[in-house]
């Protein structure tokens, strides 16, 4: 468990191996040097924010808990009172069955505010049982809907990214450990205060014995909170090492290289050292910390001692009675117990506080690069020309742009090609003509409206993008082509056959019920070609306007290849293809074919202009096809 510490120096072996630091260990250092003062500055902004994001989680719930703890208190401080009652009878002068029954009635009462006492924080315990799911699930939510809806680019954005990680692994399961917590560290602050006021309405002079009797526990209870951080900071590197090494050695994909490579014992060795730094830094802590709680238990020893030693005195004097003294040992010993536990959960709290407000942090960011709302949005007619105008469009954090003052035409009914050598800009202008990326300079028109006019969701209903590295969704085969539009059975099969996606859902069992995903039981896996037949019948089934074909063919053989692009063409009837490839015999056929070199366009016309001109297309097209001629 991660755990603030005291301020001091660090002075931690860093045990990293030269591993980039992840995202998740953002506020490592920031733990390891946070002081107590840091964390009273802290908690109550992190108080605030979580008790608000509960209520509105479930309102109910939360009042629910929060009463029920404050409520327990107020009990604990009658018992404590009241049993103070039931010890001067018991300890008055007369026979002992007179006593016990001048007793009964504050044993009753005691027994009362036990009872409800109880009852109440099984109460309280319920509805946070309750909240930690409704807490989790809000959160987890509000983040989906947001990553959901900013746009693409942000992915390609570096600390976006790393933000959006940390939102998603850290800060939303911290979230409902904020409210967990911060529940805990009001229960806490009651039952010491609770004491402090059972004590004080005992004898005034008593509270500063509470203090005394508290520290000890205390000061262990931080110092070994310290150790357990120092360990956890020592190993994150050799664990995620550890982490990377058992996928190594415990996945499929790895598998087969693994065994042809004789990797076994070179894997297993390195895990050997892993493992032995891993179980020489945590029996160094055990020790440590075994040292740490005798001496805390020692000196609690010697704090309760002298405060005994306190109330001998405040007896001796007759400053308090001896059922006061007996009361107030059982206050001192319950204030022990609340402080010791005050302090660990506010340890967590500011733990967990740090990746809670990366999430709230990560919300605001997230809400900024969400496009801003049209009113009233435009709707896209099913267009008769998309033009591309002097774009220019640079990545996030590139040096570069990659595509530099880019014009192109794509009519309705036309096949486009885009061809060009790796890193030339082919897909990222098939992105923004798809809508997906806006340029940072120039403009993309819709029948001459620009595309930032239109409602991102109804342009993209009307395009279809089958993308290089297609998600290979763990679905059935029907939900993999359909992805949540309405099923027509029907079209379903016509996008299968056009794409040659049913030679493949015949091979299978379970036809288009078959799971594609052999982590799960009875599901399977498709080869490459299998897995991009069904990406190009999910293209299909959308009947869009404008299709963006990405190297559809680059896992099918040549036979394959063939007949999928006979089949585009056919299936084209009136529809705009827009076809990225680096096989240049497949294009021959497009009404315009536009060569991209450096983010620019070099050359464009039909196959038989561009042969005619002899520049860059001719001499890729002439590399390609000499490869298939004779060697003499």
């Amino acid at each position: 468990m991660r755990l603030w510490l005291r301020k001091r120096g660090t002075n931690v072996p860093d045990d990293r191996s030269g591993l980039v630091v992840a995202y998740w260990e953002s506020h490592d250092e920031h733990l390891l040097t946070a002081g107590l003062g840091t964390i009273a500055r802290r908690l109550p902004s992190l108080v605030a924010a979580a008790l608000r994001l509960a209520w509105q989680a479930s309102p109910r719930d939360t009042a629910v808990a929060l009463v029920g703890n404050v409520a327990a208190g107020v009990f604990t401080v009658l018992g404590l009172v009241t049993t103070s009652e039931v010890l001067a009878s018991l300890f008055a002068a007369g026979p002992t069955p007179d006593r016990v029954r001048a007793a009964l009635p504050s044993l009753l009462l005691v027994a009362a505010a036990t009872g409800l006492r109880g009852a109440l924080l099984a109460g309280s315990g319920w509805a946070q049982a309750r909240l930690k799911p409704l807490v989790e699930r809000l959160a987890e939510t509000r983040l989906f809907e947001l990553t959901t809806r900013v746009e693409l680019a942000a992915f390609d954005d570096h600390d976006f990214h790393n933000a959006m990680r940390r939102a998603r692994d850290s800060g939303v399961p911290d979230t409902a450990t904020v409210v967990e917590t911060t529940i805990a560290v009001l229960t806490g602050a009651v039952g010491v205060l609770a004491s402090a006021i059972a004590l004080g309405l005992l004898h005034p002079i008593l509270m500063p014995l509470l203090l005394v009797a508290a520290v000890p526990a205390g000061w262990a209870a931080v110092r070994m909170a310290r150790l357990g951080y120092q360990a956890f900071y020592r190993l994150s590197a050799a664990r995620r090492r550890k982490f990377m090494l058992s996928d190594l050695m415990a996945e499929r994909q790895p598998a087969a290289e693994v065994r042809a490579f004789t990797l076994r014992d070179f894997l297993l060795g390195q895990y050997a050292k892993v493992a032995d730094l891993e179980q020489g830094v945590q029996l160094d802590v055990a020790r440590r910390r075994a040292v740490i709680k005798a001496g805390g238990d020692l000196m609690t020893g010697i704090a309760t001692a002298g405060v005994y030693v306190a109330l001998g005195a405040l007896l001796a004097v007759g400053v308090i009675p001896l059922s006061v003294a007996g009361a107030a040992v059982l206050a001192i010993r319950a204030g022990q117990g609340s402080l010791t536990a005050l302090i660990q959960t506010m340890n967590r709290l500011y733990e967990a506080g740090l990746y809670f407000g990366d999430y709230l942090a990560f919300r605001e960011m997230a809400q900024e690069r969400i496009p801003a709302p049209l009113s009233p949005p435009a709707e896209p007619a099913p267009f008769r020309l998309l033009t591309a105008e002097n774009v220019t469009f640079t990545y996030p954090g590139a040096d570069r742009p990659a595509l530099s003052d880019v014009s192109v035409t794509v009519g309705r009914g036309e096949v486009i090609a885009l061809v060009g050598e790796n890193g030339s800009g082919k897909t990222t202008l098939a992105k923004l003509l798809a809508g997906l990326y806006r340029p940072q300079e120039g403009t993309i028109r819709w029948d001459g409206v620009d595309l930032g006019a239109f409602d991102g969701e109804a342009l993209r209903r009307r395009i279809s993008v089958i993308a290089q590295d297609h998600t290979r969704w763990p679905l059935t085969v029907r939900e993999n082509i359909v992805m949540g539009r309405p099923l027509e059975e029907d079209r379903l099969a016509a996008a299968s056959a056009a794409a040659g996606a049913d030679e493949v859902v015949a091979r299978l069992s379970d036809g288009y019920d078959a799971l594609l995903d052999r982590r799960f039981r009875g599901g399977h896996d498709l080869s490459g070609g299998q897995w991009q037949r069904i990406a190009v019948a999910r293209g299909f089934y959308r009947d869009a306007a404008l299709v963006i074909f990405d190297e559809p063919t680059s896992a099918l053989d040549a036979r394959a290849e063939h007949a999928l692009f006979e089949r585009i063409r056919g299936h084209a009837d009136g529809r705009t293809i827009v076809l990225i490839t680096h096989r240049l015999a497949s294009v021959r056929y497009a009404d315009r074919i536009y060569v991209l070199d450096g983010g620019a366009i070099a050359e464009q016309g039909t196959h038989a202009e561009l042969m005619e001109r002899g520049g860059m297309y001719a001499d890729l097209y002439e590399l390609q096809a000499s490869a298939f001629q004779a060697v003499p």
